[in-house]
């Protein structure tokens, strides 16, 4: 089944999240919540109102929200803001521990203990994320009734 998925991340993680987003495995699905540098900082210089705005957007249609963690995603209010919404829609939820994807100067971080409560939890290289994200996505679609 087509899905539209929400992804959601620290902006500090965006080349991790990337990665995540460009695996191409999820077959059919759109991707949401991605937002180039000049287009984020335009919406931030707009102000939290506006930023809500462009997350409920984003969000709009979508049955499943992957919450991308790094080692500071706790620290977004965004982030949290984007889980509050992803369950307040009903939408599916999972989170995945990007830490261990290299950067663009080939470092790795710790993941921060951020967790969606009563929701799976996945390590993407431990748990192979390039092959299983698809099936991650429509268990915690199923899981939600989507």
């Amino acid at each position: 089944m087509a899905r539209k998925v929400f992804f959601s991340f620290k902006y500090d993680d965006v080349h991790r999240a990337m990665n995540v987003r460009n695996s191409n495995v999820i077959g059919g699905v759109m991707k949401s919540g991605f937002i180039d540098k000049a287009e984020f900082e335009k919406v931030e210089r707009e102000g939290d109102k506006a930023i809500k705005a462009w997350i409920d957007n984003q969000l709009s249609g979508t049955s499943v929200t992957v919450v991308l963690i790094g080692a500071n995603t706790h620290r977004s209010k965004w982030v949290r803001y984007e889980i509050e919404q992803s369950i307040a829609r009903g939408n599916g939820l999972l989170t995945i521990d990007i830490s261990k994807i290299a950067d663009m100067q080939g470092n790795t971080t710790d993941c921060c203990s951020l967790r969606a409560s009563g929701y799976k939890h996945y390590l993407w290289n431990k748990d192979d994320g390039r092959s299983n994200l698809g099936a991650w996505v429509e268990a915690a679609a199923q899981a939600a009734g989507k």
